[in-house]
């Protein structure tokens, strides 16, 4: 093991209080990426000092004010009878910063009654401004020189102001230590340049659910997702590769993100990879019925993955994963034209793996049925999944996405192929003229907070849109008559058509018209792309990531939905 940081950071509200009760008469704003309660608490504890304090949240000021000081999402203090709200964005130098500042004042459009919410670019420098039927706020955005959400602090002495700036907190200063240690280590020229690189932050901020969906705002969320993909981006860096690169090799990046009062703690350390162990063999577990499946509330493990995909029967196959899990394969024979399914390849996308299980069982009762399946193709990626699940089961968990060895295995083009393996094996197998790739995306708005606000390279998916289908194919063929077709039956459920509608309502409000074609109420990519030998390949996009109960059935549901609409039309030749 390498200790690479073991630091302590003093709470800014601590610190600030500790500083301001020694000067009584004074007043202070002061933004700080703390939760209501905590807020509440220290401008009290202020007031008891003599000093006047108003304490706003420095992460999404806008909605925080619609929350904090109007009463959305509680008794509507504020916007009770209000009949229009316009809210005027700050003024902005380029059309993604515009566009930014659009995204921040998420979810409001579906938080509000629709129709409230007239939302548009405006002039307002440093501030949004809202009208509330003809009153008028200004909303203060306190930004670090990046561009980044900061703390900030304004401090008066009677008329007198003593400070107008920026105020270093512990959600800062935290990242930028662990940046710091990645930066200063070290390193060696060959890829992966460890096992496990362990980023464990115990601190506070905000944690707070809202009444949209699966909407929430988490700091602790945010600041795991800031952490992985910037360690992610300097390795790229470092080895010469594009940004958003998913070949290379790093290593398991896990932040730990962890609640606690007072002081933020940071370890960070390189740890060997934890081995598998051998639960998956145990025959004295009961695998999953597919009744059982039918109605299963969360995400799979590794192990029920691995006994599921047992039960199924076939000719089975596997590979072998960098932690010494297995990557079952099972291929069922028959006349009609090959086709694959897979699931789990990024692995905190949970929904394709029931949903890819409850295909199969159906599949394999149609005559001539011929497909191979590797449900979980990431069981690595799925065991970090499960373990970070325990302490944030809301949270994205994208440490989770790719293999323990930090990359994409769709990615890998030559050997050592590992867990790809088992995807090319059930290629081969079944000569495939379609793969069907489940997959799924955040249930909820996605963030990078310190490093700008938009997660840089995945600005479409920020936010979720509904379900949605990306066909890739090769030149010279034709999907169209494929997708409309199975569009129109997925479609055709009155739920999943709700769900669309509703989020895609939403989206537009926020960040303007989906960036591709809408078929019967789902969003459809259609690109022409070469890096499978497969002729067609139908991607699923559920938004899943943090989603249990009603809502992650409906996920799997509508994956075996489309995963058993495509091959009864494959195999009626519309992809011919």
């Amino acid at each position: 093991m390498t200790i690479l940081l073991d630091a302590r950071i003093a709470r800014t509200l601590d610190a600030l209080t500790e500083r301001l009760t020694a000067m009584p008469g004074s007043r202070v704003e002061a933004w700080v990426f703390e939760d209501a309660d905590a807020r509440r608490a220290a401008a009290l504890r202020l007031a008891d000092a003599g000093v006047t304090a108003v304490i706003r949240s420095a992460y999404k000021p806008l909605l925080h004010f619609f929350l904090d000081e109007l009463g959305l999402d509680g008794d509507g203090t504020g916007i009770a009878g209000v009949r229009r709200i316009a809210v005027r964005t700050p003024a902005a130098g380029t059309r993604a910063q515009a566009q930014r500042f659009r995204l921040e004042t998420y979810p409001l459009a579906g938080m509000l009654p629709e129709g409230r919410l007239s939302l548009d670019q405006g002039d307002a420098d440093g501030h949004y401004s809202v009208e509330l039927d003809g009153a008028v706020h200004r909303v203060f955005v306190p930004l670090a020189a990046s561009g980044a959400p900061c703390g900030w602090l304004r401090l008066w002495q009677g008329d007198i102001c003593l400070e107008d700036g920026p105020l270093a907190t512990e959600f800062e200063l935290g990242f930028a230590a662990a940046m710091a240690a990645i930066r200063n280590h070290g390193w060696s020229r060959q890829a992966p340049y460890f096992d496990v690189l362990r980023i464990a932050i115990d601190t506070g901020g905000i944690e707070r659910a809202l009444s949209y969906q699966d909407e929430c705002i988490s700091t602790r969320e945010a600041l795991h997702e800031d952490l992985y993909f910037s360690v992610l981006e300097f390795f790229q860096d470092r080895a010469g590769l594009p940004r958003g690169d998913r070949t290379l090799q790093p290593g398991q990046i896990v932040p730990d993100i962890r609640p606690c009062d007072g002081a933020t703690r940071i370890r960070m350390e390189l740890l060997p990879h934890p081995r598998a162990a051998a639960a998956e063999d145990d025959t004295a577990t009961t695998a999953l019925r597919a009744d059982a499946l039918a109605v299963l509330p969360r995400p799979l493990t590794p192990d029920e993955a691995a006994l599921a995909m047992h039960a199924l029967g076939g000719k089975r196959f596997q590979a072998n994963s960098t932690q010494g899990r297995l990557v079952h394969g099972t291929c069922i024979e028959g006349a009609l034209p090959g086709l694959v399914i897979s699931a789990g390849q990024h692995a905190n996308e949970s929904s394709g793996v029931v949903g890819a299980l409850r295909a199969a069982h159906a599949l394999a009762l149609h005559p001539g049925a011929h497909f191979a399946l590797v449900a979980m193709e990431n069981p690595d990626g799925a065991a970090l999944h499960a373990r970070l699940r325990e302490d944030n089961p809301r949270h994205m968990s994208h440490a989770a996405r790719y293999t323990a060895l930090g990359d994409d295995l769709e990615a890998r083009m030559a050997p050592p192929f590992g867990e790809k393996a088992a995807r090319l094996e059930a290629i081969a197998r079944t000569g495939a003229g379609l793969h069907l790739s489940l997959h799924g995306y955040p249930a909820h708005e996605w963030t990078r907070p310190l490093t700008g606000y938009v997660p840089p390279g995945f600005e479409n998916w920020t936010l979720p849109k509904g379900f949605f289908l990306i066909l890739r194919h090769h030149a010279g063929r034709d999907g169209m008559a494929f997708m409309h077709a199975l569009t129109a039956q997925l479609a055709a459920s009155p739920e999943l058509a709700a769900f669309n509608a509703r989020q895609l309502a939403t989206w537009g409000r926020h960040a303007g018209e989906v960036p591709f074609p809408v078929l019967n109420g789902i969003p459809c990519m259609i690109v022409e792309d070469h890096r499978s030998t497969v002729p067609f390949t139908l991607v699923t996009e559920f938004p899943d990531q943090t989603i249990y109960g009603d809502a992650f059935r409906l996920a799997h549901t509508t994956q075996m939905r489309a995963v058993l609409g495509a091959a009864e039309l494959y195999w009626a030749g519309l992809l011919d």
